[in-house]
């Protein structure tokens, strides 16, 4: 994946706090990552969680039919692997691909569930932070079950233009750039079925394509309206 941020995502959506966040620092320990290489697979047993320090890391899972959906774009400060915290004997739900190499921290399950008992506000602060991320997985799936392929490449484009978007005057201008493969990959969808869509579209004038690869989106209400969408707030409608 070649990926082109020209700027910050725009929306932060529900960020922890800077107490909390300096306690996942204070335990954690810094490890190199390389590009193309795998943090964690889906299904190997979890004992550690990450917070990205620099680099772009792919959080992905594999459908019932062997297909790759990508689920998240992880970047500076995200955590990864932090469903599996409190759960007995606990395994990775989704796999992590470094995109861009980097740093991560690595902190020990054990030692964060430690660290977490002896503070009730941090625990629930946590805690609402993985339920906000178990909605935003909720929401790509109900998306995709209610509305097929197109749905979910309809609320994909979205969800990129509320993290990567900027408003110029032809439209939203979504400021990474992917392949049509790559596009598929958060659909379920093959490369095929993704560059007919995205013909259909340019041809109603819903998207255009700049010189550089971007995707401008023109009508953003043709796609909210095709998949009857309920307005989710930022911090849920968003890729990251």
């Amino acid at each position: 994946m070649q990926a082109n941020i020209l700027h910050q995502p725009n929306n932060e959506g529900y960020r922890i706090s800077s107490e909390l966040r300096g306690l996942l620092h204070s335990l954690g320990t810094e490890r190199k990552i390389e590009k193309d290489t795998y943090l964690f697979h889906e299904g190997d047993t979890a004992d550690e969680i990450y917070i990205l320090k620099s680099g772009l890391i792919q959080i992905n899972k594999l459908t019932a039919d062997g297909k790759e959906m990508i689920l998240r774009i992880c970047r500076k400060e995200d955590i990864m692997g932090e469903l599996t915290l409190f759960g007995d004997q606990p395994t990775y739900l989704l796999s992590s691909l470094v995109l861009e190499s980097g740093e991560v921290f690595v902190i020990k399950k054990h030692v964060l569930e430690e660290a977490l008992m002896t503070n009730g506000h941090l625990t629930f602060e946590y805690l609402k932070w993985v339920n906000n991320h178990m909605r935003k997985f909720q929401s790509k799936i109900r998306d995709l079950l209610l509305n097929g392929k197109k749905g979910a490449l309809y609320s994909t484009l979205i969800r990129l233009a509320n993290s990567y978007g900027t408003q110029t005057e032809s439209g939203i201008r979504i400021n990474l750039v992917m392949t049509n493969q790559e596009l598929a990959k958060f659909c379920a969808a093959t490369r095929e079925s993704v560059n007919r869509m995205l013909a259909d579209l340019r041809k109603q004038g819903v998207i255009q394509m700049t010189s550089s690869h971007h995707i401008v989106i023109t009508d953003m209400h043709y796609l909210k309206q095709q998949i009857a969408c309920e307005n989710c707030p930022l911090e849920i409608c968003n890729i990251n």
